[in-house]
């Protein structure tokens, strides 16, 4: 295995023969290049739970900061649970139960699931009673089996033998894969008593007899009264919520619909129909929404959940069974990392921004670095990142990363940022990913400053390629339109050429 090497600066990288010796750190925020201000108040909203705003032009790590920033936080400490309300159906209540008491459920899970036992090592009047052993030949096969197949006599208690329909039901029982008392030999739960006179029950469990002693059969008590609960958010889950886009029922949660009107007997129960929303699965997380502003009015209900803390779940389409429920108060403390282009500022609420100012931070994040030694040493660890993120590419020669920095100091340009190294990482990530499969293609070990000077033709812009090809995106357009489009173009847009005649 190769030893990896922290790289402080260009010489430190130039030393190496690959990017496969270079460490990457173990903090996701010390993986962000550039962008030192947005990184620290990442980590300060981290350790003070402050929410913030990053804003710049896509591709310059902000959904990266804020996933970094997620898994710096402690983990989750609660879970949400709705419990059926039997007086009230409609207004199911609300549990919140710590890490302790979820890990205490738990073990009262695992303590009632009792011993699976093999048909065979169960005592045999057992098997026999569950449907499992033959009482004629003393064969054992699955209790769907109606008929014995190793004897084609009946297992069914006090069934005639040899009923001609035996093979029959056994076969459509065996097909639909059901356990209709008619059709399934023997019962489904035996009881008995140990030498110490404590009650042992045996259960079929499939291909397996499940035992429960008297330890299993309380535990198992002791879970009937959680039987009428749905799990809204789970204690060990993913603290980083993406919300970009989200639709209303999808940020907010909704109650399904149910055709049955919640029937007692036919349909189900409010309770369980009832779905968390993004900023109730981001409760003690962070909930990231890119192009914040996209979210119009929805903006107003980021802010009340932000205000209060907590935010009801309500059935939202008035046509729906749904929308008679509501379950108040559901928690949603959330850290919100809020994303745009700086042409899109103005249509974030201005309560919103209010909010982030008022706990939290602006930061506009950079597009590019000073081209250091130590930069230089940044982007060789960037390149070995994205090697690993990509899991299919192999790591970059050192005559590679050099090259990738020349394209970056040329990208900065772009931008009339001089002596600098470009922050747009999302398109270099794709140049580095074009050269790995390249390199893949070819079977080297490495990717090599030939692999990127093939990657920097092959992943060019359509406009570039027009560009090349015509001389001007005009000259291209004017190329690629057929004569059937340039007379309809024509016909709407030169109306100096229209013949008044064809609308007579």
């Amino acid at each position: 295995m190769t030893k990896q090497k922290h790289v402080d600066t260009w010489e430190d990288v130039q030393a190496l023969k690959s990017t496969a010796e270079i460490l990457i750190p173990s903090d996701p925020l010390d993986r962000v290049l550039g962008q030192e201000e947005a990184i620290e108040l990442a980590k300060i909203a981290a350790k003070q739970r402050r929410h913030l705003l990053l804003v710049g032009p896509p591709g310059t790590g902000k959904s990266m900061i804020a996933r970094a920033l997620s898994m710096n936080l402690p983990s989750p400490s609660h879970e949400v649970r709705v419990v059926k309300n039997p007086e009230n159906p409609e207004r199911p209540f609300l549990s919140v139960l710590d890490a302790e008491e979820v890990q205490k459920e738990e073990d009262i899970k695992a303590a009632s699931v009792g011993v699976l036992l093999a048909p065979e090592d169960a005592p045999a009047n057992v098997a026999e009673h569950l449907g499992y052993k033959c009482k004629s030949c003393g064969m054992y096969s699955l209790p769907r089996d109606v008929t014995c197949p190793h004897c084609q006599q009946s297992k069914v208690e006090n069934a005639p033998k040899n009923n001609p329909f035996g093979d029959i039901l056994s076969n459509l029982g065996g097909v639909l894969d059901i356990a209709i008392p008619e059709m399934t030999a023997g019962k489904e739960k035996v009881t008995t008593r140990d030498r110490n006179d404590e009650q042992v029950i045996f259960e079929r469990a499939g291909d397996k007899i499940r035992k429960l002693d008297q330890a299993a059969i309380d535990k198992r008590n002791e879970l009937q009264s959680t039987s009428n609960e749905k799990v809204l958010v789970k204690l060990r889950r993913n603290p980083f919520v993406l919300a970009t886009g989200a639709s209303e029922t999808e940020l907010l949660g909704d109650v399904r619909h149910d055709p049955y009107g919640g029937h007692e007997k036919l349909g189900s129960p409010p309770y369980e129909r009832v779905i968390a929303g993004a900023i109730h699965e981001a409760h003690e997380g962070v909930l990231f929404v890119d192009e914040i502003s996209h979210l119009k009015e929805l903006q107003r209900y980021i802010l009340t959940a932000m205000q209060d803390k907590v935010f009801p779940i309500t059935g939202r389409n008035p046509q729906s069974a749904g929308a008679s429920v509501k379950v108040e108060d559901v928690p949603c403390d959330f850290i919100l990392v809020a994303a745009c282009n700086i042409q899109d500022l103005e249509n974030i609420l201005s309560p919103l921004r209010s909010r982030i100012i008022g706990n939290g931070y602006e930061v506009l994040v950079d597009i590019a670095m000073p081209d250091t030694s130590h930069n230089r040493a940044r982007y060789a660890q960037f390149v070995a990142q994205e090697v690993e993120l990509d899991g299919h590419i192999p790591h970059a020669t050192i005559d590679a990363v050099d090259k990738i920095i020349t394209e970056g100091k040329r990208r900065a340009k772009l931008d009339n940022q001089n002596n600098a190294l470009t922050l747009r990482l999302r398109e270099l990530g794709g140049l580095i990913r074009s050269a790995g499969d390249i390199a893949v293609m070819e079977g080297a070990k490495h990717i090599t400053g030939e692999h990127i000077d093939k990657a920097l033709k092959r992943s060019r812009s359509v406009e570039e390629q027009i560009k090349e090809r015509y001389g001007s995106y005009n000259k291209g357009l004017s190329k690629d339109v057929s004569s059937a489009q340039k007379e309809r173009s024509s016909y709407y847009f030169e109306t100096e050429h229209v013949d008044d005649s064809m609308f007579s």
